[in-house]
Formats: structure tokens, C-alpha cells, sequence
């Protein structure tokens, strides 16, 4: 018996797919889903999303996934929920979901009811003073949410995963496909975010840097910035024409993770929008006036010739100034044989039948 050894057996790593984490940013702005109601009401498209999370589970047993709202005046978590900083426990007489059918496995089930709760939770708090003093949605805010989270589980899954597994060759090449994959999905609605230009540019820089892609699904409106992070981090953008389809989309287009990509021609954008937002008045512009300091746009020259960002002098050289006109040369007539040019006596080509 002594030569019989199990011990490699459990030593062994069990070699498969890498795990990934789908983070999705729901857009629930109110203004937004009620004009888009007609067409995709808001509970259809959170079934399609449930549809969509239960197929990116099953896909992967340690597949991952959170789901964050963002609202007309914050942003939320709406799976998984945050714990109570209470110690009393809430008695719930009554569940909207029964958590032991047998019909239904039960991490599923268990998304479903939290996000539901979440979701119900936080539309009966968001009073009409909220609504009524905005129109757009706090995406930066949420964008801010998802990169925590997928930082603190890549901490938590490198921790266990090196305590598990002998530390590879290399553990700096960037094609290292063996960790926790992690991506952001974005589900639009809202229209242009250009007062949040700032935050959005600095998450989006942030995801470029830890390589995680974001991938944006427009269901309405069109957005200059998300395009611009979704080209930056090399992730997915897509402009629904028919969001009645949403499911269709969610599945064909981002359920494949990163990995699987690679083998995959993934839908791409034809023109991307670079302009950039000013800092005076937070709008898009074309041409712009920037800061040699702190690269800040502004759309005209600021009072004073003063930067409002750092304050250093701008240095505008001749503009506002008229331009100098420079008098047209007149041509000289050409002479033929001492004589004056005429109309009858210039050389040309001459016409068919000459």
C-alpha cells in the first residue's frame, strides 16, 4: 500500500478555462425609459438582462457577475446588495420569491430576487424632486462602482489562486489569459453626458490601464464619451436600431469574454467621435482653445486671457485680430510683335473644324 501515492492528486491544479467577472452598468435613468417605453419597457428589458446574466453563469462555474444601477442621482448596487450596517436582522414575513423551486436552479434564483429587490427598492425611493432636477444619469459614478469591485475581486482571486498554483514564468506578460478575466458592460439609455466629461475620461483611462474592456450597448440617445471608452479599451460599441431585439444582441455580441474574442470577429465602430468637452460650460465642441499647462479646453478665450483651471496666462498671439489682405498681382498682357494682345490675337487651342 505504501506504493501506492495520491498524493500528486491533490497537489495538482485542475487546468481549465479562466473565470470571468461581467460587471454591468444598467442606465435606469427615468426620463430616458419613459420615452423608450413604448418600444422596450423597462421590465421587458430587465427579463432579457436576467436571460443574459443566467447564460454568461452557465457558461463557466466560476463565472462572476455584478450588476450596478445608474440613477438619475446615484448610483447603486443592485446585485450583489450591501451588507446592513445594522446588527438587527430584518424578519421578512413574506418573499416575492421562493428561493427552494426545484424548477429553478438557485444561483439564478438568487440574482433574480436580489437584483428585483434592488431595483424595486430603489425606484420607490427616488422621489419626484429627484426626477424633476435632472435629466441625465450618474454613469460616472457607476463606471467609478464597477472598477472597485473588479479591482477588489482580482485581488481576492490572485490571492487564492496563488496560494493554489505554483507561480507561473512569467507574471508580467500581458497575454496572460489565466487570471480573472474581467470586462464592463454598459446598457444606455441616456443622452449626452458632457458635464461628466472629466470623471468618464479618467475611468476610462483607468480601465485601459488594467486592460478591462468596456463594452456599450445604446438602447437610445447617442453619447460622445462612451464611444470614445469603449474605443479606448478595445471593447464593443453598438447603437440598437431595433432594441426590441435586445436579447438577441446581448448574446450574439457580449457574451463572448475576452478570451473567445480572439477567435471571433467582434462588431466594431466605423466613425468615432474624438471631440472633446470644454471646461467652461461642459459642451462638445469641434475647435477649442487648450492650456499648454494643464490641458484644459475651453470652447472661447477665458475673461483675462486667464486659465480657470491652474491660472496661468494664455498667450492668444494675434487672435481677434483682422487678417492682412494681400493685394491680388495683376497679370501682364503678353505682347505679339509690338502689338497689344487682343482677344483675336492669343493662341489657344483651336476649336473642332479650324
Amino acid at each position: 500500500m505504501n506504493a501506492i501515492d495520491g498524493t500528486d492528486h491533490y497537489e495538482a491544479a485542475v487546468e481549465g478555462p479562466a473565470p470571468s467577472l461581467l460587471v454591468i452598468i444598467l442606465d435606469t435613468n427615468p426620463h430616458a425609459w419613459a420615452l423608450l417605453a413604448p418600444t422596450l419597457p423597462l421590465s421587458k428589458a430587465i427579463a432579457n438582462i436576467l436571460v443574459f446574466i443566467n447564460a454568461h453563469l452557465a457558461v463557466n462555474n466560476a463565472n462572476q457577475v455584478a450588476v450596478v444601477s445608474s440613477h438619475c442621482h446615484r448610483a447603486v448596487w443592485l446585485y450583489p446588495r450591501p451588507s446592513s450596517t445594522s446588527e438587527d436582522v430584518e424578519m421578512a414575513e413574506d418573499r416575492p420569491l421562493n428561493l427552494d423551486d426545484a424548477n429553478k436552479y438557485r444561483p439564478f434564483a438568487l440574482i433574480e430576487d436580489s437584483l428585483l429587490s434592488s431595483l424595486r427598492e430603489l425606484i420607490s425611493t427616488t422621489t419626484e424632486n429627484d426626477v424633476s432636477t435632472t435629466n441625465t444619469t450618474q454613469m460616472a459614478g457607476a463606471l467609478t462602482l464597477a472598477l472597485s469591485f473588479i479591482n477588489k475581486a482580482t485581488a481576492t482571486f490572485s490571492d487564492i489562486d496563488a496560494s493554489s498554483k505554483p507561480p507561473g514564468p512569467s507574471l508580467e506578460n500581458i497575454e496572460n489569459t489565466t487570471g480573472l478575466q474581467s470586462r464592463i458592460l454598459v446598457v444606455s439609455v441616456s443622452g449626452d453626458l458632457a458635464h461628466q466629461y472629466i470623471p468618464i475620461m479618467n475611468t476610462t483611462f483607468a480601465a485601459q490601464r488594467l486592460r478591462i474592456p468596456i463594452d456599450i450597448l445604446k438602447l437610445a440617445g447617442d453619447t460622445v464619451f462612451l464611444q470614445q471608452a469603449s474605443d479606448t479599451t478595445r471593447g464593443i460599441y453598438m447603437q440598437l436600431r431595433n432594441p426590441q431585439g435586445l436579447l438577441q444582441y446581448l448574446m450574439m455580441a457580449f457574451l463572448p469574454d475576452q478570451t473567445s474574442r480572439k477567435h471571433l470577429v467582434a462588431p466594431t465602430q466605423e466613425v468615432v467621435d474624438f471631440r472633446a468637452a470644454c471646461f467652461c460650460h461642459r459642451k462638445v465642441v469641434d475647435v477649442g482653445f487648450v492650456c499648454s499647462i494643464c490641458l484644459s479646453i475651453f470652447c472661447s478665450p477665458p475673461e483675462g486671457a486667464i486659465c480657470l483651471t491652474c491660472s496661468t496666462h494664455l498667450a492668444l498671439g494675434d487672435y481677434g485680430s483682422k487678417p492682412a489682405v494681400v493685394p491680388r498681382k495683376k497679370k501682364k498682357k503678353r505682347r505679339i510683335n509690338g502689338g497689344v494682345d487682343t482677344p483675336s490675337s492669343r493662341i489657344g487651342t483651336p476649336a473642332p473644324g479650324e
